[in-house]
């Protein structure tokens, strides 16, 4: 597995075309068996929001499944449900067993309104160094259908995070897309709740680094563990 670190280094520190998808999240590699979680995501560009409604379940030990509603809230339309998606991460390694873990998403999107889907896979890799953690994820992705043009995009998100407790981890977000270069800090931890139940939650804000992104994002995200 450390040559393929190497390559995962030499791939991130190259030059990165990447087409399509903008600030979401970083995916970790990881399937904790018997979780089941309700989630929440929330991304602010300018004059509107993109909401992300999931209800996901651990299949096994290695095989995660989540269903989501995608809206969208402007200024004049509201709160609009736009997109269907269904989501199959795969955890690839045991945690710890190599110097990187390794997992994959397969994600499948449909349109609301047309006929337009969306189908990604993304490469999930995560390493630790004493209390700094790494995370990389390398998407491909090919959209068709009537309102747009068939076409493969790739995306790459990045994240490097310090462990200062379970509740508070300060981290540093990079995301790289056809129409987002953006660079900025997140914070996330979680709350420990009675009977097994957690609380995730993420919060951070992203600078445009091109002329094409806009200025400053925001992105928030909770999840309800049970």
């Amino acid at each position: 597995m450390r040559k393929y670190g190497l390559i995962v280094c030499l791939l991130l520190t190259g030059t990165v075309q990447a087409d399509g998808s903008g600030v979401d999240k970083v995916y970790h590699p990881y399937v904790q068996q018997l979780e089941r979680e309700v989630e929440w995501r929330m991304t602010s560009i300018e004059n509107e929001q993109l909401h992300r409604f999931g209800l996901g379940t651990a299949i096994s030990d290695r095989w995660y499944i989540e269903t989501s509603l995608l809206a969208r809230d402007g200024e004049q339309s509201g709160l609009t449900i736009e997109q269907y998606e269904l989501e199959l991460k795969y955890q690839l390694t045991e945690q710890g067993e190599y110097d990187y873990d390794w997992g994959i998403v397969t994600e499948l999107e449909k349109s609301r309104s047309d006929h337009d889907w969306e189908w990604a896979t993304g490469l999930l890799i995560e390493r630790e160094w004493g209390r700094y953690i790494g995370a990389a994820n390398l998407w491909v992705k090919y959209e068709w259908g009537q309102t747009v043009d068939s076409e493969f995009e790739t995306a790459v998100a990045l994240q490097a995070r310090y462990r200062y407790s379970r509740q508070f981890e300060p981290a540093i977000e990079a995301y790289l897309a056809e129409d987002t270069r953006a660079i900025g800090p997140v914070f996330l931890g979680d709350v420990v709740l009675e009977g097994r139940k957690n609380l995730h939650w993420e919060a951070g804000v992203l600078w445009g680094v091109d002329s094409v992104t806009p200025d400053t994002l925001f992105r928030f995200l909770a999840e309800f563990e049970f």
